[in-house]
């Protein structure tokens, strides 16, 4: 009983940070971070943690190379 209301928890509060097709970082984080959480009991709770740290880093990378073609010399 207690899986199922923190699975049904879990469901909407990520519902909440649902984007319209802004999934870049997420799927791969959400796979590598469900794995290593299992191998801890905790899936659910590391597919939640993958997600916002590939999120993250691909917001990183994207302002890289957005400040990076902005500042390329012009000719």
């Amino acid at each position: 009983m207690r899986k199922m209301i923190a699975g049904t928890v879990l469901a909407v509060g990520l519902a909440g940070f649902a984007g319209a097709a802004e999934a870049k970082g997420c799927i791969k984080g959400a796979v590598v971070g469900g794995i290593a959480g299992h191998a801890v009991g905790h899936t659910f709770a590391g597919a939640a943690a993958g997600c916002a740290l590939g999120r993250h880093q691909a917001n990183k990378r994207q302002r890289d190379r957005d400040t990076t073609v902005q500042t390329a010399p012009a000719r």
